[in-house]
């Protein structure tokens, strides 16, 4: 098997639900993505600012496995990196199932936190017709599955760009499920 590794960056300095796949990204220490519209020390979510604006940002940076966008397009929907919203698109790592307090290396120097699960948002039905329903699953005992991406925090700085390898470092045991932030 394939060794993980980035397929797309994005990034937009407006709060759209796409956001243009870049040549590379800059990860900034508890900032995220220079330039997006979601990096900051203080959660920069339009809904989750306007609750609690001097909550701390632990969704600087949004990840979304490219396995979910073959899965869609299975369904007849065309999705491409950037199009949800995410900020690094994956190949080749289970991203829903990793432990909170996970480290991804990514590149030569960034190193992001997994801090939780996307929750997704109706805005995704502008994208497609449907979409916010097909990224929504159950499991065999019928417990939602939320199928949008994992949020993370930048702990080291550095630049990521598409076919970057990444190395996932798991926290201590016991393990935490992430859940919806």
């Amino acid at each position: 098997m394939e060794s993980p590794f980035v397929i797309a960056v994005c990034k937009s300095p407006t709060h759209s639900m796409k956001k243009p796949v870049v040549p590379a990204i800059n990860l900034i220490k508890g900032i995220g993505v220079e330039g997006d519209a979601h990096s900051g020390e203080k959660v920069k979510h339009l809904y989750l600012a306007s609750r609690t604006p001097e909550k701390p940002n632990y969704r600087q940076v949004h990840l979304m496995h490219s396995e979910l966008f073959d899965e869609l397009n299975e369904l007849g929907f065309s999705i491409e990196p950037g199009e949800m919203g995410e900020n690094i698109t994956t190949k080749g790592i289970d991203l829903l199932n990793l432990p909170e307090g996970t480290l991804l290396n990514l590149g030569d120097s960034g190193v992001i936190q997994v801090t939780g699960l996307r929750e997704p948002c109706s805005q995704l039905n502008g994208v497609e017709k449907g979409l916010m329903k097909a990224v929504l699953g159950r499991d065999e005992s019928g417990h939602l599955i939320l199928k949008s991406g994992v949020m993370a925090i930048v702990i080291k700085g550095g630049e990521v760009k598409a076919k970057d390898k990444i190395t996932v470092t798991l926290p201590k045991i016991p393990y935490k499920k992430l859940e919806p932030i």
